[in-house]
């Protein structure tokens, strides 16, 4: 038997490879370090029997604190990637909220003036209208107090002739007929009808809404302005004026006043709102000249 087995075994349990490596290298180096103090020390110095344990380091431990360390660095490069992101979109959405903020300002400007423009040339339009109205009437009614002043007394006797014409032979020998019948007669069924401008019928007129009211008696559709009137047909003299004959004042083409011929030196028309639709001579109110649509 040998000497040493009644020693207890000191055998410790088996560590794992990494660890055993660490601390054969430590008990490599403290029994380096014993043997050369030995070696120097007194030669009866005794022999160490005592076992040392050294500490061990603790890898994982070691380990995780770098991971968190590296976990949280990318925490933070993220969240400022993150926020650097938002104030671009940010900044993006506010430039073209701007952008869109100054194109409608533009449309709203462009449509404001394209209003402005539009109402100013309706109000000049109605402006020249008016004055052209107010020009007319004071054309016709310069004219007519001029020949009222001239021939009251030519006048009176064309009245009296009127009333000679409803049985004197003269008049009979001049009486229309046919188309030229109906729209005498339908100018003389006027007579007294109030004057209003613009107006067509039935109980009142102005000159060329009756000029144009007597031919539709006739089946004839004329234009409704005096100056398109006198226009239609072919100039007459007025020594050769028939029944049915259009006179009109002013230029044919821009007359401003129209009446009918209605035969006997006579005529019947819508003269202004002092007279109404009347009928009157030839030299109550001289016309320009004539036209024969008939």
């Amino acid at each position: 038997m040998s000497h040493t087995a009644h020693i207890p075994s000191h055998r410790k349990p088996r560590r794992s490879a990494s660890k055993l490596a660490l601390r054969a290298g430590v008990a490599g180096g403290v029994l380096s370090t014993i043997a050369v103090a030995g070696a120097a020390g007194p030669a009866s110095a005794e022999p160490v029997t005592e076992t040392i344990e050294m500490p061990t380091l603790n890898a994982d431990l070691a380990g995780g604190g770098l991971s968190s360390a590296v976990a949280a660095s990318a925490e933070t490069t993220h969240q400022i990637a993150l926020d650097q992101e938002l104030q671009s979109l940010e900044d993006a959405s506010a430039a073209k909220a701007a952008k869109d903020a100054k194109k409608a300002k533009a449309e709203a400007d462009r449509k404001a003036a394209e209003a402005e423009a539009k109402r100013k040339a309706e109000a000049k339009a109605q402006a020249q209208a008016v004055a052209e109205r107010a020009s007319r009437a004071a054309e016709r009614t310069t004219l007519t107090a001029a020949s009222a002043d001239s021939g009251s007394d030519s006048g009176s006797s064309s009245d009296s002739g009127s009333s000679s014409d409803s049985g004197g032979s003269s008049v009979e020998a001049s009486l229309p007929s046919g188309s030229a019948a109906a729209i005498v007669a339908f100018a003389r069924a006027q007579v007294g009808d109030a004057y209003v401008m613009g107006s067509t019928g039935p109980n009142s007129w102005d000159c060329s809404g009756l000029v144009q009211a007597a031919y539709r008696q006739a089946g004839i559709d004329l234009p409704r302005i005096s100056g398109d009137q006198s226009s239609r047909g072919t100039e007459v003299s007025l020594s050769n004026l028939q029944p049915g004959d259009i006179l009109y004042w002013g230029s044919r083409s821009g007359s401003y006043h129209v009446a009918i011929y209605v035969g006997g030196g006579n005529f019947v028309g819508a003269q202004n709102p002092g007279t109404g639709v009347v009928e009157r001579s030839l030299d109550y109110d001289q016309p320009s000249g004539a036209v024969r649509v008939l």
